[in-house]
């Protein structure tokens, strides 16, 4: 059967009405939470994700697509309304939008934000449907050497090559696979500290809250301010047409640089949505507006940020690999049901797998129909006081990490992973090495196990495939480069002082 008949099929599972209430529940949840100040996408799933424990899998994770793409648009909300991105893919919106908001264009950057995250989320999921059953027949039939490898790529990105300071990401990640170890998965116990509630290890989704939620809400609360903040009154979003002159282009632009950055496994929407912001800039027929509120500025990055979104989950479906820490929790959704996503997830779970894709489409569309015509109403959630936001928000993340065992330890565990979480905020250490380090520590523990069992303890199996070796050389190439750039940084500096001296 091919791919469209299998995503018709699909359609018709994510369209019942009960599956489609779950999607308009998902979306409107998702934009309600994610409009909250200082609220990112992967912090709205990861409060969130608790809900969706008391509904079938398909209806869960097609509330979840909605809960991913509302999430979004709420972050570009804060970030156009108030300045104030939740994540940081989300900042080169703010340049612009936030211009346009104080000069009384606050409706058409809502307008051409909310229509760009359409057009860009639509072309994405389509790619994601041409690309992620390729790339999956592919991956299935690679060995344990060249999965183990393709992991520890994964960790080196999103440690060495996407963070500002990579010594920070790797203790994050370090920490991260500690945690990861946790308990008596091997028949011995480790780091259990000789507890017996820990011998099943920490439970993924209490780490996620704590670290995102119990975190960000702690570092937040830590720096109110006293005066409210300055809410920027807003209209029913709309596009004159000359608006939608200038956007229509920079939509298509960000799409397609967003897109292929974020199926990569080293990907990420930062580079992209930076990348979008310049190119428009160089080709705007107006470049003076740069910095004052162009409407180029919002519709590029926006578009780029959503294309990302739907490429990252390319290595997400196909080979079970999160490359951002909306990916990290989205996974965790999948785990959640005992659904391991990979390449074999398109011949275990075909109903699952293209309803969820289906829903994606339906999500993208019941964003921009029911956000639209909300905006204003968004809007004054903005003006919720924030000790009772952040109140709120303490709240409901502690009963969603209780929901998940019923057990009091948990909350015990909550707290001092929030007061990690805290702390890493205080000192610039980045969080996505950590979560992703915990997802991924394990199972490359078990492909490492597995390749080693299979050869009998021969090392040098684990280079023993052509995949594998690819990924080490690039490894490689990459460690060097970011040696040399060191060297010669330092080789500068010094040079400098000299000379100032």
């Amino acid at each position: 059967m091919g791919s469209f008949d299998l995503l018709m099929q699909g359609f018709e599972a994510a369209l019942t009405p009960t599956n489609l209430l779950y999607a308009c529940i998902g979306v409107l949840l998702g934009t309600a939470v994610g409009v909250l100040p200082g609220i990112g996408p992967a912090m709205t799933l990861a409060l969130l994700l608790p809900i969706t424990y008391s509904v079938e899998p398909a209806s869960a994770l097609i509330m979840f697509a909605g809960i991913y793409y509302g999430g979004m648009y709420g972050g570009s909300t804060t970030s156009i309304l108030l300045n104030t991105p939740g994540e940081s893919s989300s900042v080169v919106t703010a340049i612009e939008g936030n211009k346009m908001a104080k000069s009384g264009r606050a409706a058409q950057a809502l307008a051409t934000a909310a229509i760009g995250s359409f057009v860009a989320g639509t072309i994405g999921t389509l790619l994601l449907v041409l690309f992620a059953p390729s790339v999956a027949e592919q991956v299935v039939k690679l060995g344990n050497p060249s999965n183990f490898a393709l992991m520890v790529l994964a960790l080196f990105a999103v440690t060495a090559v996407l963070g500002n300071s990579r010594l920070r990401g790797f203790i994050a990640l370090f920490i991260g696979l500690a945690i990861g170890l946790v308990g008596t998965e091997t028949g011995q116990p480790r780091l259990t500290f000789g507890s017996p509630l820990l011998a099943d290890g920490i439970d993924i989704v209490v780490v996620a809250v704590a670290i995102f939620a119990i975190g960000e809400a702690l570092w937040v609360a830590s720096h109110l301010r006293r005066r409210p903040l300055d809410i920027i009154p807003v209209g029913q979003p709309w596009m004159n047409r000359d608006d939608w002159g200038r956007s229509w282009k920079p939509w298509l632009r960000g799409t397609a640089l967003g897109f292929p950055f974020g199926a990569l496994p080293a990907g990420g929407a930062e580079l992209p949505t930076f990348l979008s912001y310049i190119t428009e800039r160089r080709l705007s027929k107006k470049p003076e507006e740069f910095g004052r509120g162009a409407i180029e500025g919002v519709a590029g990055p926006e578009a780029a940020n959503n294309a990302s979104a739907a490429g990252t989950l390319v290595p997400l479906l196909a080979i079970g690999l999160p490359t951002t820490a909306t990916a990290a929790v989205m996974l965790l959704a999948f785990q959640s049901y005992g659904i391991q996503t990979g390449p074999e997830l398109f011949d275990t779970q075909p109903g699952l797998v293209w309803a969820l894709l289906a829903s994606l489409f339906i999500g993208n569309a019941l964003l921009l129909v029911l956000n639209l015509p909300l905006a204003p109403l968004w809007a004054k959630l903005l003006q919720i006081p924030r000790p009772y936001l952040y109140a709120g928000i303490l709240f409901f993340a502690s009963l969603g990490a209780y929901s998940v065992n019923f057990q009091w330890f948990d909350l015990l565990i909550l707290l001092i992973l929030g007061l990690l979480g805290l702390a890493m905020r205080r000192f610039g250490i980045p969080v996505l090495p950590l979560i992703i380090g915990v997802i991924l520590g394990p199972r490359m523990e078990d492909q490492l196990t597995k390749s080693l069992a299979i050869s009998s303890g021969d090392v040098s199996t684990l280079w023993g495939e052509p995949v594998a070796v690819i990924v080490y050389v690039v490894i490689g190439a990459a460690l060097a480069f970011i040696v040399g750039n060191g060297i010669r940084t330092l080789s500068r500096n010094n040079n400098q002082k000299k000379v100032s001296a």
